[in-house]
C-alpha cells in the first residue's frame, strides 16, 4: 500500500465552511425523495472508539447493491452524505458515509503523525463488513467512493497489497474524486473510476494519467494487462473541488486554485451513476 505524506493528505477544513446540509447542485436534475437516514456506530476491534456512520437505504424489500462513501474529514461527513449519499441512494443503492477522522481526534482533515494510516484505510472494509450483515444489502455488489482524503483511502483500499488481501469481503468497484495519484502504481484489484479536473494544480491530472497508463517518473511501472482497468475522466476546464457548489466563487488555498464547475459536476454525477450501474448492476 502506498502512503501519502501527512502534509499532502490535505487540510481542507477551512475550505468548506459554509457548505450547508442539503445544498443542491445547480444543473443536476431533481432527485427522487431522499431515503430515510439512520445514524450508526461501527465498533472497531481493539481500538477504544467506534466509527460514526450515516446509513441510507432505498424503499423496498430487495437486496440492494451498496456504496461506502469516504469524505475528506469528520465535519464534512454530513454534507457528503446529504449531497452524494442522498443522490446515490436515490439511484437505488444502500449508502454508508463513514467518519473515521473524528473518532481518532483528527481535526485537520488529514493524517496526523500519530495516526496509523493503514488502520485508517481499513475503515473502508469495516464499513463494508457492517453493511453485508444487513439483510437488505447484496454482499456481492459493493463499491467504494472517496473524496479528497477519502479518495486516497479508496485507492489504498483497492490497490493490490496486504490490506485488500486481508479483507474477508471485497469491493466490486471503486471511484475517486480528485485523488493524489502520484503515490500509487495503479495495480488495482477492481475496476476503478478517477474523476479529476484538467486545471487541477493540487491533485495533478497528469499524475493520474501516468498511473492509469502504468507509468511513473522512471518509465513503465507495470504491464498494461496487470491489474483491473482504470477509467480516467479529466474535465478540461475544471479545478480541484469541481463538484462543490461552495466553490462557485473561485478560491485560492495554500497556493492552489479551487473552483466549482457546473458542467463537470453534472458530468461526474452521470459518470458515477453509469459506472455503478455497469459494475454493480441497477439499484432499482
Amino acid at each position: 500500500m502506498s502512503i501519502v505524506p501527512a502534509a499532502r493528505v490535505f487540510t481542507l477544513a477551512m475550505l468548506f465552511v459554509g457548505l450547508w446540509v442539503g445544498q443542491s447542485v445547480p444543473g443536476v436534475a431533481q432527485q427522487p425523495p431522499v431515503p430515510p437516514v439512520e445514524t450508526v456506530q461501527i465498533p472497531v476491534s481493539l481500538l477504544p472508539f467506534d466509527l460514526h456512520g450515516v446509513l441510507r437505504r432505498p424503499e423496498g424489500k430487495a437486496r440492494f447493491p451498496a456504496v461506502v462513501l469516504l469524505p475528506s474529514c469528520a465535519r464534512y461527513a454530513g454534507p457528503i452524505d446529504e449531497i452524494w449519499g442522498a443522490r446515490i441512494s436515490s439511484w437505488g443503492y444502500v449508502t454508508l458515509t463513514i467518519d473515521g477522522f473524528g473518532p481518532r481526534g483528527i481535526k485537520n482533515c488529514g493524517i496526523g503523525t500519530d495516526t496509523n494510516s493503514s488502520d485508517l484505510v481499513f475503515d473502508a472494509y469495516r464499513g463494508l463488513n457492517f453493511m453485508v450483515k444487513k439483510g437488505f444489502v447484496d454482499p456481492k455488489r459493493a463499491a467504494i467512493v472517496g473524496f479528497g482524503a477519502g479518495a486516497w483511502q479508496t485507492l489504498s483500499a483497492v490497490e493490490h497489497g496486504a490490506i485488500e488481501q486481508a479483507a474477508a469481503h471485497k469491493f466490486r468497484a471503486a471511484a475517486a474524486f480528485y485523488p493524489f495519484c502520484g503515490s500509487f502504481k495503479g495495480v488495482m484489484t477492481v475496476p476503478t473510476l478517477i474523476l479529476i479536473g484538467g486545471h487541477d494544480d493540487w491533485a495533478s491530472a497528469d499524475a493520474c494519467r501516468k498511473m492509469a497508463a502504468g507509468e511513473d517518473d522512471a518509465g513503465i511501472s507495470r504491464q498494461k494487462a496487470q491489474g483491473a482497468p482504470i477509467r480516467l475522466t479529466v474535465y478540461p476546464d475544471a479545478y480541484f473541488g469541481f463538484d462543490l457548489p461552495i466553490l462557485t466563487t473561485p478560491t485560492q488555498y495554500q497556493g492552489h486554485h479551487l473552483e466549482y464547475n457546473q458542467s463537470a459536476a453534472e458530468q461526474s454525477s452521470e459518470a458515477l451513476r453509469e459506472f455503478l450501474h455497469s459494475t454493480l448492476g441497477s439499484g432499482q
